[in-house]
């Protein structure tokens, strides 16, 4: 019988042989997209300028297309561009994994397409295929009873450990690889994949850069195992294997090969609108709406927000640290913050980069209403999490009066998606610093023209080399 990396091998090879549906290239192309602007947009953060300061200095043919770095060898091309895609935490998620699959998977296919000249339908299908990896992987260690995440109860970062493996199978498919070598790709990516989360509580900027560890070894995998290195075929299910390593026995592989080839993940992915953390937008949409409809911070004596419990830990604890955060990233994972945020600021689009700038997380008006901000668990969110990041808002008044607001389908998701011109705006304000429109909506059409190979990697390449 098959182990499941062989599974997974197989299906691999033969998506590069017979390829993938129109409609699974375009979802593809848009997560491109996405993952371009959010990249953009992180150039000048200096997380990503220490990895950009480092790949630069690192030796090999400088062969592959990079954000901000002209051109990289192709593994250092996939960290720096991994690091960028997830540095402003405004990448897609899976629900109910909670994974961010597209920040590692995409910059490794591109790193890899560029360097082969690889056809954009070869490109996308290989990024769809990773992804489809990433988020069954994250699935396989999801405890339906507990409604969470296995990697995220041990403190596990699910996006990067099992990007790195989504990462190696889409540059295995890119270089042409056999299914027994895509195998060994994932056996030996399994050894790679890494990441935890206690920055999410305290501090540090490390998080930033775990997709594009995860990007960078999947495309080294891909490597070794052309090269002739090999990987333990049974190293997703085996006793000392991936799984149980990082979630012990509550797992369930079935989440793995159940539909593998014919049901895919891809077009269920859930786009932000907001570059903060996922689990605070409903609060942030129950804000807008609040604002919306004539509450004012002078009015306001107290606000509720209530949460799933397992989301308390990320946007709502250590409470000293979610009122007054250390700097702008840390503010994008206070439940606090956001929502005080969303009553005083606002673009057109929400909130946005600059609403999570160091000098917006001290700004005295916005830390003064987040003071008042209680988070706390509520029934109603947890029935629904996490297929929703739902959040029920009350804002009591001086007047002795409250209103509630519930938001329990999140934007940007399957069931209230973003549309193809709501998704170009994203990416047009992501990188209005950089590109100006007319340039911004020219890498817009060249994305969404790779569905039909009439545009390549090397003019997207051509378009962004001055970013």
């Amino acid at each position: 019988m098959e182990t499941i990396a062989q599974q997974l091998g197989r299906v691999a090879f033969q998506i590069t042989q017979d390829g993938l549906s129109q409609e699974l290239r375009r979802e593809a192309s848009r997560r491109i997209l996405d993952v371009i602007g959010n990249s953009i947009a992180a150039t000048n953060q200096p997380a990503t300028q220490v990895v950009n300061k480092i790949v630069k200095s690192w030796a090999g043919p400088a062969d592959s297309f990079a954000i901000g770095a002209a051109k990289l060898p192709a593994s250092a091309a996939a960290l720096l561009n991994g690091t960028l895609a997830h540095a402003m935490d405004f990448d897609d998620t899976h629900l109910p994994s909670v994974l961010h699959p597209s920040a590692s998977v995409v910059p490794a296919a591109l790193a890899v397409g560029s360097k082969l000249g690889s056809k954009p339908t070869e490109v996308l299908d290989a990024i769809t295929f990773g992804i489809e990896v990433t988020c069954r992987l994250g699935m396989a260690g999801f405890d339906r009873k507990l409604g969470n995440s296995v990697f995220f109860e041990r403190g596990f970062h699910a996006t990067s450990i099992c990007g790195t493996l989504g990462s190696a199978v889409a540059a295995g498919m890119l270089m042409k690889l056999t299914a027994d070598e895509i195998t060994s790709a994932i056996g030996i990516s399994a050894s790679m994949g890494a990441g935890l989360l206690e920055a999410n509580r305290t501090g540090g900027t490390v998080k930033r850069m775990h997709c594009g560890w995860a990007s960078h070894g999947g495309v080294v995998a891909a490597e070794l195992a052309q090269s002739g290195l090999t990987g333990p075929p049974t190293v997703i299910e085996g006793r000392f294997g991936f799984m149980q390593a990082y979630c012990g026995d509550q797992v369930n592989l079935e989440e793995i090969t159940d539909g593998l080839g014919s049901t895919w993940v891809l077009p269920d992915l859930f786009f932000k609108p907001y570059p903060c953390n996922h689990f605070t937008h409903t609060g942030i949409d129950a804000a807008r709406t609040l604002k919306a409809k004539g509450v004012t911070p002078d009015q306001i004596v107290s606000i509720d927000l209530g949460v799933p419990s397992p989301v308390l830990r990320t946007i709502a604890e250590p409470r000293e640290s979610k009122i007054k955060p250390e700097s702008g990233y840390h503010a994008a994972f206070s439940g606090p913050f956001t929502v005080a945020a969303a009553f005083y600021r606002d673009n057109g689009l929400g909130l946005f980069h600059e609403d999570f700038e160091d000098e917006s997380a001290h700004d005295p008006q916005i830390l003064a209403l987040a003071a008042k901000v209680n988070v706390n668990a509520s029934d109603e969110c947890d029935a629904i999490f996490p297929f929703q990041f739902p959040a029920v808002l009350t804002a009591h008044l001086k007047d002795g009066t409250s209103m509630t607001e519930k938001v329990l389908v999140n934007r940007g998701g399957p069931q209230n998606p973003l549309t193809d011109d709501e998704l170009a705006l994203k990416f047009e304000s992501n990188v209005r610093a950089s590109l100006n429109p007319e340039k911004a909506r020219e890498v817009a059409h060249t994305i969404f023209d790779f569905a039909e190979n009439k545009t390549s990697l090397a003019d997207l390449a051509s378009l962004l080399e001055r970013v």
